[in-house]
């Protein structure tokens, strides 16, 4: 399906991005900006933006990791402070 008629974005680009993005680094906040930028477009009337964010939601990918790497330091700091 199409998504965004002024630059031809399909939600399969949209997911593919998202996807792409993900396993590149999985902390990333994914946002509509970097989604256009991955796919080498830009954002033209914004009308597409409600669909666009329904569809990078919809991702499986789309939500950051349960536990995200966190650095030895903070690690150790917050292990102090509870324990």
């Amino acid at each position: 399906m199409i998504v965004c008629h002024c630059m031809n974005i399909t939600d399969h680009e949209i997911r593919a991005a998202v996807d792409w993005m993900r396993a590149a680094d999985p902390e990333t906040i994914v946002t509509p900006g970097k989604i256009y930028h991955a796919l080498g477009k830009r954002a033209d009337c914004g009308g597409c933006m409600p669909l666009l964010l329904d569809t990078m939601r919809s991702c499986d990918s789309f939500g950051v990791a349960d536990q995200p790497a966190r650095p030895p330091a903070l690690t150790a700091m917050r292990q102090r402070r509870i324990g």
